[in-house]
């Protein structure tokens, strides 16, 4: 594939490969305190760092704890979810790895977790996909990691990655940084993230991971190219 801009494939690994098991959790800990799931708890909790997550959780929730307290206890809460609903590879991925390997530009994974934690125990399987020197990036000390991500992990320009997320806080970022931006904003039924992106105005949605194709690629890469993605 000739890309005239894209550099590098940054793809989320909860929600987008793997499937969110932190969304419902954190549904399930609110109710238990009698607090109704709700927009801004969603984005206030989800994908922010652990420690500000408990933090919020505890405002969200009127808890007289700290935010390491009710993060460790929300963690507790999803070890239960888990149980019935464990982390697992959504089906056919790798030909959508492959697809976006086949274009020359480099990839990376990036979560809220070790790597042992995220990709080693599910990706490892799909590793040579990916950058050989950093297949995977733990963000969870400088969430949301756009930044950190393109200039101090790769060295490149904003406008020279793609990045691949469920959730819109990072459509946000990546409008503000100039960054490419492909949503499979997450769709349970609780989940407010299609709404939120169409607010910030993501052009390029898919409904899974593996609906990405050759044409959408190059429609985003042209997209950066003409800097009008985000017009």
């Amino acid at each position: 594939m000739n890309l005239k801009k894209i550099k590098l494939f940054a793809i989320d690994s909860d929600g987008v490969v793997l499937n969110d098991t932190y969304s419902p959790a954190i549904k399930i800990f609110v109710e238990s305190l009698g607090v109704n799931y709700s927009p801004l708890i969603e984005r206030s909790v989800w994908g922010s760092p652990q420690v500000t997550a408990g933090h919020n959780l505890s405002l969200a929730c009127k808890l007289p704890y700290s935010g390491e307290k009710v993060i460790n206890d929300f963690f507790k809460t999803r070890d239960n979810y888990l149980r019935d609903h464990p982390v697992e590879v959504f089906p056919d991925i790798e030909s959508t790895l492959a697809l976006l390997h086949s274009t020359g530009a480099r990839m990376t994974c990036y979560g809220g977790r070790n790597k042992e934690y995220s990709f080693d125990k599910f990706l490892k399987p799909f590793e040579n996909y990916f950058d050989k020197e950093m297949p995977y990036i733990d963000i969870n000390a400088f969430r949301p990691g756009m930044y950190e991500i393109v200039k101090e992990k790769f060295n490149l320009n904003f406008d020279e990655v793609v990045f691949i997320d469920d959730i819109n806080r990072v459509a946000e970022v990546c409008k503000v940084l100039g960054s490419g931006f492909i949503g499979v904003p997450a769709s349970m039924p609780h989940n407010f993230q299609r709404e939120e992106m169409i607010n910030t105005g993501v052009k390029y949605m898919v409904n899974r991971f593996t609906e990405i194709t050759e044409n959408l690629i190059h429609e985003v890469d042209e997209s950066l190219f003409s800097a009008a993605l985000w017009k």
